[in-house]
């Protein structure tokens, strides 16, 4: 094959002229093709762009010219990097020092190959399409764009927050679209070293690219008496005549338009509060396969297959729904008799399924991206020497994400709600009375008066004098975080400001949706995608609660969730026109653009403090924003908390660091709230009482390592000493992980600063730190927080032991103890009820402070230097002020750990950089932890003691 190179760099490329009847034209950043083989919306112009070493942006289009309107995502990159072209017969190449771009010139489709010629990933043949769209007068394109499956046995991860509790998405499916509990992040990071983000904001699917089939459209459909063509549904009341008709599909998922007191297809006359419903028959498939279903669920829902349980009970709040995935092998023209029982468990309920046909298992295991209305294909390759690389590229991409501050990393309490002044000071004070650690208390909705949504004033009578009320709590060393929505009552100043310039969403007030509050009020969104409208959302809470103090920044219902539980084309109409275009189009960036209206505001007008913001929803980007996403009102069930593991691991792979959850679950079942109300009456625990507090006490372990602690949720109220009383093993076990959560704040910090400077992933799936250990790809509920510790979930009630997969590396200790497990092995581990199994990496160097009761306490103890050893191992301690912004000036302090394991050697390195306020010098308590030497990882542990002033120590360990 024939070839021949040109080097470009920024200079020389500008010299290059070439033709429009050329199979390519070079630029200063890559080159552009003009594809030969073109049909009817066919790529027609398939363009590569060198953003690094690293780095490919991957443009195609049907049309003659490119659309390029800015990236809401990507950060515009400050430098070209040196590349070549090289032009083959069949191609044309891009060529860094790190990667090969290659272009075919007939067909567009593109290959990517490291730098000694390995294939890593591929464009399937023909695998890119699109289809004219127009939408309010708008013409686009819905995409698709197919790639080979380069190594079946690859992991990928990433594609958000979902709650259906899968993991590695290879060969699976997920619809991409943001809700309540659901944050869909369109990147992903495969075990080959790369990612990809695919540069989308309207609805996109991973996988399948249709949408769900009903059943009927699938399968032949029996009722329970034989007769074809539906399934029996039975509707039983809690009181009067069993209703018993034929359901075609089992299609229950959304209100009526125009009705939203009903739901889509169910009976309307029937009273669904305590009723029992049962829907069930045969299906027969036309061919043999693996069907995938989707079960949406609200109440306690069950499903059978072939008169076995498939689904066990699970349950969601009726308000609130949630999907959940499952397969089944089917024979063609075998009846397969179904069932699903369902207690709605409210008076508007929700349930669904439905399936996709069996598709061919090669086919399945391609990467597949669909995009409803995009101008064209849009996605950047990103290449790394590690999976921590590749998330280095993408934050290169889309924006660092800042060094939180400090307090953040601390607990965070809250609930839905304090109501008053009263609540929210005497809650703080508790917490310092019984000396528990605290550092955050969280104001949530309705701290404004009941008809003035969006007036960001305080109630007086009930906040008679909100300042004070901060000032007392920043007074106890603690912050405030306010519940802030982008919704506004049509009734408010705030509104008519929005709404005169034409920044308010039309269509919920012209269908009169009104919320839950009261009699029900009348209310919008603005428009986050118009960058005036932006200024003016922050210049509101900048003039009503910026003078309070506030602290931090709860940006509620940012999906934007106008009204819960309507379909989604209702939802796309109800936020469209955008400034930007149809919503359609611009259907899942809200979260961003919102977000970057607090952080730029802010940082306007008050530069030195750090802005911190939680986002129920989210995207590609938000990082940068010094925003992170919490799991939205998620369930009070055992389940949930398994399924939350997966999610914050899946997010942590979408390349945002800080994410979060309502530990204990924000939606409550009712029997645990009538455990506690006859626990009020009596002081008796029954049953549920029993179990509520365990669910609590097993979600506060996992949430200690979580990137940001934090509880929160609906009555019962979740401060610890509601839960359960001081001598409970609840109580106990609580104080004990929330006490360690301050105890590892050195440490924590450092990871910290290391998301910033490194940026580095803090919860981390196993598959990071060991990614040639092939046992780990699939493993979904354990994780390392940071580099040295493997935390293991108990998420099962009664459950005294689980077992643990422990990497194939140099070994491990248990926490508690220090006795030494080797790697490459699982063993059933004792999970006491006050305990979770806890364990450290050989190699580690851990640092453990003193007791504080806030991030803002300075301890008089030493750091605790834990060396496990069996393998050198290294850390690096950081801080800085922890609240403002002179990190960004080089104000911060590092000091490197190293451990030599051959010599029983730990070198305390010189002290880099200082910052105001920092202590000259410092106490290290030393402690050796060895497999001839078990020691439990606590504070107290004796070692040796080592003054240090900023300069260079060895010390050797016996």
């Amino acid at each position: 094959m024939k070839s021949r190179h040109l080097t470009f760099t920024l200079a020389s490329a500008l010299l290059v002229t070439s033709c429009a009847t050329r199979p390519y034209e070079k630029s200063d950043t890559g080159v552009t093709v003009n594809v030969r083989d073109v049909n009817e919306n066919g790529t027609r112009l398939v363009r590569l762009q060198v953003l690094g070493d690293k780095l490919i942006r991957v443009s195609a289009t049907p049309d003659k010219k490119f659309a390029d309107n800015p990236s809401l995502v990507v950060v515009e990159q400050k430098s070209t990097p040196r590349f070549e072209v090289v032009e083959t017969d069949s191609s044309v190449q891009v060529v860094t020092s790190q990667l090969t771009a290659d272009v075919l010139l007939a067909s567009g489709d593109v290959k990517f190959f490291d730098s000694e010629g390995k294939l890593i990933l591929a464009e399937d043949n023909g695998g890119r399409s699109f289809t004219p769209i127009e939408v309010e007068g708008k013409k686009a394109y819905t995409v698709r764009q197919l790639f080979e499956s380069v190594n079946d046995e690859e992991g990928i991860y990433g594609l958000g927050q979902h709650q259906a509790d899968e993991w590695n998405y290879k060969g699976k499916n997920e619809e991409l679209f943001q809700y309540n509990t659901k944050v869909s992040v369109p990147f992903v990071v495969s075990t080959d070293n790369y990612g990809i983000l695919w540069d989308s904001y309207s609805l996109c699917r991973w996988g399948n690219p249709a949408d769900y089939k009903q059943l009927g459209g699938v399968f032949k459909l029996y009722d329970k008496d034989g007769k074809e063509g539906a399934l029996t549904g039975t509707y039983v009341p809690a009181q009067g005549e069993t209703l018993v008709q034929r359901e075609d599909s089992i299609y229950f998922e959304h209100l009526i338009r125009g009705d939203l007191a009903h739901v889509v297809n169910l009976p309307q006359d029937f009273n669904f509060a305590g009723a029992h419903v049962t829907y069930e028959g045969s299906i027969e498939a036309d061919e043999t396969g693996l069907y995938r279903f989707i079960l949406y669920y609200s109440g306690y829902q069950k499903v059978y297959l072939d008169n076995e349980l498939i689904v066990p009970e699970r349950w969601r709040t009726a308000w609130n729904p949630n999907s959940f995935k499952f397969s089944a092998e089917l024979e063609a023209g075998r009846r397969i008799p179904i069932k699903i029982e369902w207690e709605p468990d409210g008076s508007v309920a929700y349930c669904g399924l439905r399936v996709y046909s069996p598709t061919d298992a090669d086919e399945q295991l391609k990467m597949s991206w669909w995009g409803e209305m995009q101008e064209q294909i849009d996605y950047y390759f990103v290449y790394g020497d590690s999976m921590d690389d590749v998330i280095s590229g993408y934050r290169t991409l889309t924006g660092k994400a800042p060094i939180m501050p400090k307090w953040a990393m601390g607990y965070w309490q809250s609930r839905e709600k304090y109501n008053t002044q009263e609540e929210v000071l005497s809650t703080f004070t508790e917490f310092r009375k019984r000396n528990i650690p605290i550092d955050n208390i969280v104001i949530d909705w309705l701290h404004w008066k009941e008809d003035s949504w969006g007036s960001h004033e305080f109630d007086p009578v009930r906040f008679p004098d909100p300042k004070g009320m901060v000032d007392s709590i920043h007074d106890m060393d603690g912050r405030v975080m306010i519940s802030v929505w982008p919704k506004f009552y049509v009734t408010t100043d705030h509104y008519k400001e929005f709404d005169e310039k034409g920044w308010m969403y039309k269509l919920p007030v012209t269908d009169s949706i009104r919320d839950w509050v009261g009699p029900g009020y009348l209310s919008s969104f603005y428009d986050a995608y118009d960058p005036e409208a932006r200024k003016l959302f922050w210049q509101q809470m900048y003039e009503h609660y910026y003078p309070l103090g506030i602290d931090a920044w709860w940006m509620d219902a940012s999906e934007p969730n106008i009204r819960d539980c309507t379909d989604i084309q209702y939802r796309k109409d109800l936020i469209t026109p955008t400034a930007l275009g149809p919503s359609t189009e611009y259907f899942n960036a809200y979260a961003l653009m919102n977000a970057e209206a607090i952080y730029d505001g802010q940082r306007g007008v008050d530069p030195d403090k750090r802005v911190f913001l939680l986002t129920r929803s989210g995207f590609a980007g938000e990082q940068r924003y010094s925003t992170a996403t919490w799991s939205g009102d998620i369930a009070t069930r055992w389940e949930d908390m398994a399924a939350q593991i997966s999610a914050g691991l899946n997010f942590a792979m979408s390349g945002v660091p800080y994410w979060t959850m309502d530990i204990g679950g924000f939606c409550v079942e009712n029997r645990y709230v009538k455990a506690q109300q006859e626990f009020n009456k009596t002081g008796k625990e029954n049953a549920d009482l029993k179990e509520w507090r365990e669910l609590n006490t097993r979600w506060y372990q996992f949430g200690a390592f979580a990137p940001l602690f934090r509880a929160h949720g609906q009555w019962p109220f979740r401060e610890v000493f509601n839960i359960a009383p001081e001598s409970h093993p609840a109580y106990k076990s609580i104080l004990y992980y929330t006490k360690l959560r301050y105890n590892l704040m050195p440490y924590i910090y450092s990871l910290a600063g290391m998301t910033y400077y490194n940026d580095y992933t803090i919860m981390r799936p196993l598959v990071m730190d060991f990614p040639a250990d092939k046992n780990v790809r699939d493993i979904k509920d354990e994780y390392m927080f940071g580099p040295d510790l493997l935390v293991a979930p108990v998420y099962t009630y009664g459950a005294r032991s689980r077992k643990v997969y422990f990497p194939a590396t140099e070994g491990w200790y248990d926490f508690y103890t220090g006795k030494f497990i080797a790697g490459g092995q699982t063993l059933d581990i004792a999970a006491p009820y006050e305990r979770m199994p806890l364990f450290v990496r050989a190699g580690s160097i851990l640092p453990v402070g003193g007791d504080i009761q806030s991030t803002a306490e300075v301890s008089a103890e030493p750091v605790t230097l834990f060396v496990a050893a069996g393998a050198d191992g290294s850390f690096t301690l950081y801080d800085d002020e922890g609240i403002n912004y002179n990190y960004e000036k080089g104000m911060k302090s590092t000091i490197s750990l190293s451990y030599d394991n051959a010599t029983s050697t730990l070198t305390i390195g010189n002290r880099e950089g200082e910052y105001p306020g920092m202590s000259q010098s410092r106490k290290f308590n030393i402690v050796k932890v060895d497999p001839t030497h078990p020691v439990a990882f606590d504070k107290k542990a004796t070692g040796k003691m080592v003054d240090y002033t900023g300069k260079e120590i060895k010390i050797t360990l016996d």
